[in-house]
């Protein structure tokens, strides 16, 4: 998730820029929790910290300050219930490389699928944030079952359970997850399977490429 975000999108792409953001937040937090009990290495760790040049040091810069902005509601919850559908479809495959699958999502409308859809708009994609969770080359969220799913497709089935605001808004949803291997070649950049050759870049790493020469 965070390799193919950092290594692959153009440079102040905000899918790239949201992830650093997001990593010096983390880095921030953390070393300020662990100062009082390990002072030397809190200290020595922000001064190393190249985005706080100039800065007084962790004692003299104040306690943990995370910004009410980062709890939005529902997002831990949609996080969540697509780690489970991840479960269920890394479990589904058995160790093999997980970038040689398309995945399926089916579930019934409701409001797992519109968490699932703040994840991935469009119906099929290789570069939603669910298709990141997910950990494939191509992820499809459906509300129904495919007509053209093979009857011997290996369909997992699972329920997740959704609890917003303290409780007042709980609702159990089923969804099915359908892995399939995928067709298409993998893309000698962010090597995943979504290239039509081998021998060429996939749509995605093509766009970022040509914007690269564009900015030189």
């Amino acid at each position: 998730l965070l390799s193919c975000r950092l290594y692959c999108e153009e440079a102040k792409d905000p899918k790239r820029r949201s992830c650093q953001t997001v990593l010096a937040e983390a880095l921030d937090i953390i070393v300020r929790s662990f100062a009082p009990i390990l002072p030397h290495l809190a200290e020595e760790v922000f001064q190393y910290i190249p985005y706080k040049k100039g800065s007084e040091g962790v004692f003299r810069t104040g306690w943990i300050k995370a910004s009410s902005a980062w709890k939005k509601p529902g997002i831990e919850e949609a996080i969540e219930g697509a780690c489970a559908m991840r479960d269920s479809f890394l479990g589904s495959i058995s160790g093999k490389n997980s970038l040689e699958y398309e995945v399926v999502i089916v579930i019934e409308p409701g409001l797992l699928f519109e968490l699932m859809e703040a994840l991935q708009a469009e119906e099929t994609s290789s570069v939603s944030q669910l298709n990141e969770i997910m950990m494939a080359s191509q992820t499809t969220l459906l509300s129904e079952l495919p007509k053209e799913t093979p009857a011997d497709a290996n369909i997992i089935k699972g329920t997740f359970l959704i609890n917003l605001e303290g409780g007042d808004i709980c609702e159990q949803s089923s969804y099915k997850v359908i892995a399939q291997p995928i067709a298409k070649a993998k893309c000698p950049r962010c090597r995943r399977y979504t290239a039509e050759s081998s021998s060429t870049p996939c749509p995605r790493c093509l766009q970022v490429l040509a914007a690269g020469k564009g900015s030189t």
